[in-house]
C-alpha cells in the first residue's frame, strides 16, 4: 500500500522538490499552498512523470484555524508522512515591521505546523509507521537581530522536532528537523532580502537541500543540516558567547537590511 504524504508550501522551492522526491518513490501526495495555479501545474507534472495519486488543497496557513480546515477536508484520509515546509520571514527591526505580518509569520511558521502535527501524529503512532519532517533553518541555533521573529519561530520548530523525535522513539514513527542555510528559493524575495547580499554565504539549491533531507528522514535522523559549511556554522554557534554572537549577527543582518533598502 502506498504511503500518503502531505506537503505544505508545495508550490515552490524546497516544498516542490520534496513533492517530486516522494512522488518518484511512489507516494500518494496531498499538496498544500496558497497559489492554486502552481499547485495544479505541479500536480499535472507529477501525474505525468510518476503516475502518482495527487490531491491539491489551496490554503493560506497564515489564517487562524487553517490547519483544522485542512484536516477536516481530508476527512478519514490517513496521512502517513507530514512535511511541514511552509514558512516565510521578514527583515527589519521588530518595532518597525508590520504587526500583522509578524503575527502571520507566527501562524505559518509555528501554529500551523504544530496543529497539523498534533492532528496527524496520533494516527501515525497508532499505525506504527510514518513520520513528520519539519523545515526549520540554521537560524534556529542563534538569535537574529533584524529578523527576530523569524529566527525565534525556527528555534521553536527545532525544539519541538527534537522533543517529538525522542517521544516517538521506538514507535516506528520518525520526526526529523531540516535546518538548511541560505537556499535559492523565493524566500529571499518574500523576506525583502536582496539575494546578492546573501548568496556569497554558500547558497544551496532547493533540489539539493531536499535530497539531503529526504535521505536523512528515511534514515530516521532527528536533525539534518545540509552542507558542510552550514554544519560548521552550527557547531561554531556552540562555542561563541551568546552576547558576542547576537552582536555579530545583529551587525550583519541589520546592515544587510539597510543595503537592501537602498535597492
Amino acid at each position: 500500500m502506498h504511503e500518503t504524504v502531505l506537503v505544505t508550501g508545495a508550490s515552490s522551492g524546497i516544498g516542490r522538490e520534496f513533492a517530486r522526491l516522494f512522488a518518484a518513490a511512489g507516494s500518494n501526495l496531498i499538496l498544500v499552498a496558497r497559489r492554486e495555479e502552481r499547485l495544479r501545474a505541479l500536480a499535472d507534472e507529477l501525474k505525468q512523470s510518476s503516475r502518482t495519486g495527487c490531491t491539491i488543497i489551496p490554503a493560506d496557513l497564515s489564517r487562524a484555524g487553517a490547519g483544522a480546515e485542512i484536516a477536516q477536508r481530508l476527512g478519514e484520509v490517513n496521512v502517513d508522512i507530514l512535511v511541514n515546509n511552509a514558512g516565510f520571514g521578514a527583515m527589519g527591526r521588530f518595532e518597525k515591521l508590520d504587526h500583522e505580518r509578524q503575527m502571520e509569520m507566527i501562524r505559518v511558521n509555528v501554529a500551523a505546523p504544530t496543529e497539523l502535527a498534533r492532528r496527524f501524529l496520533p494516527g501515525m503512532i497508532a499505525r506504527g509507521h510514518g513520520g513528520i519532517l519539519n523545515v526549520a533553518s540554521t537560524a534556529a541555533f542563534q538569535p537574529g537581530p533584524g529578523m527576530a521573529v523569524y529566527f525565534a519561530t525556527k528555534a521553536y520548530l527545532l525544539s519541538l522536532s527534537e522533543a517529538l523525535h525522542e517521544e516517538a522513539r521506538g514507535s516506528g514513527v520518525t520526526i526529523t528537523c531540516l535546518a538548511p542555510g541560505v537556499t535559492v528559493t523565493e524566500f529571499l524575495d518574500a523576506a525583502g532580502i536582496d539575494g546578492r547580499s546573501v548568496y556569497r554565504f554558500g547558497a544551496m539549491s532547493a533540489a539539493r537541500v531536499a535530497r539531503v533531507a529526504y535521505r536523512g528522514f528515511r534514515r530516521g535522523r532527528a536533525l539534518v543540516v545540509p552542507g558542510m559549511h552550514n554544519r560548521l556554522g552550527v557547531v561554531l554557534t556552540r562555542f561563541i558567547p551568546r552576547r558576542l554572537l547576537r552582536r555579530l549577527l545583529g551587525s550583519v543582518i541589520l546592515k544587510m537590511g539597510e543595503e537592501c533598502g537602498k535597492h
